[in-house]
């Protein structure tokens, strides 16, 4: 009988909590603001063959510089090839390079960050590694990579990782070294457990929070980063549609075809503006001592509460 209350306890306590973390996620409005615009840009990613018209690369001399039209949503550029087709697959190669960066830039900082917190040797030299890579401002460091590299997509990636995963690492070894004073971390090398278990298994797992936001804010920087390389013209190379290059093809004629740097724009906006507000919105989900996050659990439990009643 006490086993049975003790179950009906835990599941009832289970309920609540989930039904708590649905109220906090539908009454926090970034979040959900966030979360309705990158849903929007990543179908468009997704599905760019389907919504568009006319191939990326068909040129059109008769109709170059066409105003927007029901034929061309949002005319046409200098070769005549169709501006809505063309950001249609701008936004796909955008999200594609972001993401790509940030999961690799990710790994990577956060392998550096857990190894820095855990030795102290590997701190001294990974950590003023970062520190000469913090030196430089991350669209210098990224133009420096590229005229190194080539321009060429893989190394846009390339280029990108490595100026993003000095900040992926410090903020990892900035939550790790909380959670190695932890006493559970203590009891762990006692018992003799190895290193490789104690980083990965126990210590990652703890700094999973910070990071998580973090790597929303690199998604966006990475975007605004790829596109102001394409738009310096060291980014991807034509004739590959990104947002940033059709912006450096629209700074040729913006007096005569405003259309052509317009709506690539409009769309980087509305990435960064999602990928912001998803961030802001998830920092205050995940924050516990966040005020906004107490309110809604406080107006959540007196709603419960009153039910009960």
């Amino acid at each position: 009988m006490e086993l049975h209350t003790e179950t009906k306890f835990s599941i009832q306590k289970k309920k609540k909590r989930k039904g708590a973390f649905f109220h906090q996620f539908l009454s926090n409005k970034l979040l959900i603001s966030g979360s309705i615009l990158l849903t929007i840009t990543f179908l468009i990613g997704l599905f760019a063959p389907l919504f568009s018209p006319f191939k990326i690369l068909e040129i059109d001399p008769a109709n170059r510089l066409s105003s927007p039209s029901i034929t061309h949503w949002f005319g046409t550029d200098n070769f005549g090839r169709d501006i809505f087709s063309r950001t249609m697959y701008g936004v796909r190669m955008s999200l594609l390079i972001g993401f790509i960066v940030t999961l690799f830039s990710s790994l990577i900082g956060l392998a550096i960050g857990l190894l820095s917190a855990y030795n102290k040797f590997s701190d001294q030299i990974l950590m003023r590694i970062c520190d000469g890579l913090f030196a430089f401002p991350s669209i210098l460091l990224a133009m420096a990579l590229m005229s190194a590299l080539g321009p060429k997509t893989i190394n846009v990636i390339i280029a990108l990782v490595l100026v993003f995963i000095p900040s992926i690492a410090r903020i990892t070894r900035s939550a790790a070294l909380v959670v190695k004073e932890k006493v559970f971390i203590e009891a762990l090398r006692a018992q003799g457990a190895n290193s490789f278990r104690i980083l990965f298994l126990h210590i990652a797992p703890n700094v999973l929070s910070p990071l998580i936001v973090q790597v929303t804010f690199v998604f966006a920087v990475t975007i605004l980063t790829e596109a102001s390389l394409s738009f310096l013209g060291a980014g991807i190379p034509a004739p590959l549609p990104s947002l940033g290059n059709m912006l450096y093809d629209g700074k040729l004629a913006i007096f005569n075809a405003w259309w052509m740097t317009v709506y690539p724009g409009i769309f980087i906006i509305l990435i960064v503006l999602g990928l912001n507000l998803f961030g802001d919105g998830l920092r205050d989900q995940l924050d516990p001592k966040s005020k906004k996050s107490k309110k809604r659990k406080k107006k959540y439990d007196r709603k419960t509460t009153f039910i009960k009643n």
